[in-house]
């Protein structure tokens, strides 16, 4: 075969059917389409007459009419705006998708600001033809002596166009609707559709049926010129009181009191108005009220729980963006919370939560944005290499940020009150941009034991009291705990000694010239030190660990979301010096009483003999067993877990594939801390061989479990099993 080249052969009769077909993914989309070519036709109209090209006439009032028939199943679409002429039809419609309003712009750009013009009419127009089987078009353009015209297209790609008979400026489209979207000429449903699209189109936009037999009554000074009036209604005539009944003062009174009724009207049930001409987003927040954000907030987003704050966009420069974004209230155990965030485009509706355009960390928000520099029909790929897109989203989390900061340092009580429900968004955001997150830094909040709200530089200010200091403060206050001791029996060169609450020997503090030295010398090096905040995930799980937290005067903050650990991770990284650790991580030393060397080295000792009876009675070759003696005389045991090895065990179970034995992960990084302080443990650390150690042994560590984390079904019944027969050789 010989070799050929050329160049491909597009059959319109082939491309046709795919246009009106898949234009769109939504078929409903078709009402935007077409109530916004009205309201640019009218735009332009209205721009006209500013210019001195046009003049309205007297009594002009701009509108959308959408009629619904479905009788004869069609749709009708009228607006009052500039029209077209036949020539203006054969480029705008018989050439599928030439832009009329880019025409217009070209036309008018140095005359009028474009950015005003919303400009789909051409491909747009098509997305009739997705229901319909049918389309009209009659139109009469504003130019002088211009006649009307009438087109018709049955779907395929043959039309006719001819004179018409319309006498009013403006268009009239009319869609026979196909067998399968006849829903669409429902008045209910065309109501639904309209309000979903259309709510805050800048023309008013009416829906009637058509030859509707409903009514509804007026008063006779509501009267329009375009009402029909198909009876009038006399006020009520008053019966005379009858004698005996009400008179005198009395009467009179009521007589003066009463008015007359007035005289009203039965009409024919008048179009209904769908939409708001002037949303409150497009208004100066100083002339916004307090009760108009909260009813826009009800009608809009159909929750009537009051939000909390919101955020008024209104910015004109680089870019036009309006909109108003609320923080609502959530119930985080039992609602969703995924926000819904309005995407609109000189008022007309394009999506919901569009990530591109929108920060990902606000849509948990509601609220509407509203961006007429934003192209309508672009792909969603197009959108995420957009650089003006990009410069959106910054923009939008720049002033979420000022206000919150803002509301941080001028209205604490308030901010205070509200963190609990605005947190997820805000560690959610931090977690997302890091722009966002070096600007909230410092207005993150944390609640504290005692239930008050700190910054992360005032968690930072708390320091855990000293151990040593706080023992020396205790026995200052008792008088105990001290005695004097011979300088033979350590030499008085080495400094003095003392001894503990039970006798034992420890070490005293020297007092020497270098003392102030070394203590500058503590202080630099304390700077260096990696600054520890201890939190609480659970509240009622650690509650033994957070009564010895208060016990040693030591405070925690509460992070109980399962965003928390994320994002303590992600301040980690950006807070140099800081790590967050759970309180039964590990006992602190303030938690624990002043022992000697000597004494801790036989604790030690003692540690090695039991763990040997906990493994082999717990059959846990893992477990890690120490002896410390603790302030607190009524702990026998407490469980710490390593951070480093709880925040590694977590991310296994995230990131864990079905079938994974999580098991080998269960165990390392575990300690049994076993306190001296305690009848059990003594009697434990006496009595290795014991009949019962073993048994005493095991409840230790259950005991201990139960207050780091639940136990399981057969360690629980285990443990109840222990409880029992303790308590029947108790009886005995």
């Amino acid at each position: 075969m010989a070799a050929k080249s050329g160049n491909l052969s597009i059959n319109s009769e082939n491309i046709f059917p795919i246009i009106k077909k898949w234009l769109y993914s939504d078929h409903d989309i078709f009402y935007r389409e077409l109530i916004s070519n009205g309201c640019d036709a009218v735009t332009k109209l209205k721009k006209l007459d500013m210019m001195g090209e046009y003049t309205l006439p007297e009594g002009y009032k701009a509108r959308v009419e959408v009629i619904v028939n479905p009788e004869k199943k069609t749709l009708t679409f009228i607006d009052n705006g500039l029209g077209m002429t036949a020539d203006e039809v054969e480029e705008y419609i018989n050439q599928i998708a030439f832009s009329g309003a880019a025409d217009f712009i070209e036309k008018y750009k140095d005359k009028s600001n474009a950015d005003q013009i919303i400009g789909h009419f051409g491909l747009g127009f098509y997305s009739a033809f997705m229901v319909a089987d049918e389309v009209h078009i009659d139109s009469l353009s504003y130019k002088e002596d211009a006649k009307p015209v009438h087109w018709e297209c049955d779907g395929g790609t043959e039309f006719t166009m001819e004179e018409g008979d319309r006498t009013e400026v403006g268009t009239a489209i009319t869609l026979f609707l196909n067998e399968d979207c006849l829903e669409f000429c429902n008045e209910y449903r065309a109501r639904e559709v309209i309000k979903k699209y259309c709510s805050f189109m800048p023309t008013e936009i009416f829906l009637s049926k058509a030859d509707t037999q409903e009514t509804q009554i007026i008063r006779e000074d509501e009267k329009r010129d375009d009402d029909i009036v198909l009876e009038e209604i006399q006020p009520e005539s008053r019966e005379p009181e009858k004698d005996g009944e009400v008179s005198g003062e009395d009467s009179e009174e009521e007589t003066e009191e009463k008015e007359p009724e007035p005289k009203k009207l039965k009409i024919r049930k008048r179009p209904e108005l769908l939409n708001e001409t002037r949303p409150l987003w497009t208004r100066h927040p100083n002339d916004c009220t307090r009760e108009e954000y909260l009813e826009f907030y009800r009608k809009v987003f159909q929750d009537y729980k009051e939000p909390l704050f919101w955020i008024h966009l209104n910015m004109d420069y680089p870019f036009n963006l309006k909109g108003i974004l609320y923080f609502p209230k959530i119930n985080m155990e039992y609602e969703s919370i995924e926000g819904t965030i309005k995407l609109y485009n000189n008022q007309v509706f394009i999506a919901d939560n569009i990530k591109e355009v929108i920060p990902e960390f606000l849509m948990l928000l509601k609220g509407v944005i509203d961006c007429p520099d934003l192209p309508l029909n672009v792909s969603r790929s197009a959108l995420q290499n957009d650089g003006f897109v990009k410069k959106i989203s910054e923009y939008i989390s720049k002033k979420v940020a000022d206000k919150l900061s803002g509301m941080c340092k001028t209205e604490k009580e308030e901010y205070d009150k509200y963190w609990d429900d605005i947190s997820p968004f805000i560690k959610f955001g931090c977690l997302k941009d890091d722009k966002f997150c070096e600007k909230m830094n410092d207005y993150i909040l944390f609640k504290n034991l005692d239930g008050k709200y700190l910054t992360l530089p005032e968690c930072l200010e708390i320091k855990p009291q000293d151990a040593e200091a706080g023992a020396k403060a205790e026995n200052a206050a008792s008088g105990e705990g001290t005695e004097a001791v011979s300088e033979s029996e350590e030499g008085s060169s080495q400094g003095g000694s003392a001894v503990d609450e039970d006798g034992n020997r420890v070490e005293a503090e020297v007092v020497s010239e270098g003392t102030s030295a070394r203590e500058d010398a503590d202080e630099a090096e304390e700077e260096k030190k990696e600054k520890i905040i201890y939190y609480v995930t659970d509240e009622q799980q650690q509650g033994q660990y957070i009564n010895m937290f208060k016990a040693a005067k030591m405070d925690a903050v509460i992070l109980t979301h399962n965003i928390d650990q994320p994002f303590i991770s992600q301040l980690e990284s950006k807070n140099e010096g800081i790590r967050f650790q759970r309180i039964d991580a590990d006992v602190t030393d303030a938690m624990k009483a002043k022992t000697s060397k000597k004494v801790q080295e036989e604790y030690e000792e003692q540690a090695k003999a039991i763990a040997e009876i906990m493994k082999k009675a717990l059959k846990n070759d893992k477990l890690t067993v120490k002896i410390d003696k603790l302030k607190n005389k009524d702990i026998s045991a407490v469980i710490t877990l390593s951070e480093e090895t709880r925040r590694m065990q977590d991310m296994m179970k995230m990131y864990s594939m079905p079938g994974m034995d999580m098991g080998a992960f269960g165990g390392e990084g575990e300690t049994l801390i076993l306190n001296a302080n305690h009848p059990l443990v003594q009697y434990v650390t006496e009595h290795k061989d014991g009949e019962n150690v073993e048994m005493i042994c095991e409840q230790l560590y259950d005991l201990a479990r139960l207050q780091h984390a639940p136990l399981a079904t057969d360690a629980m019944a285990a443990f109840v099993a222990r409880s029992n027969e303790i308590m029947l050789l108790l009886a005995k």
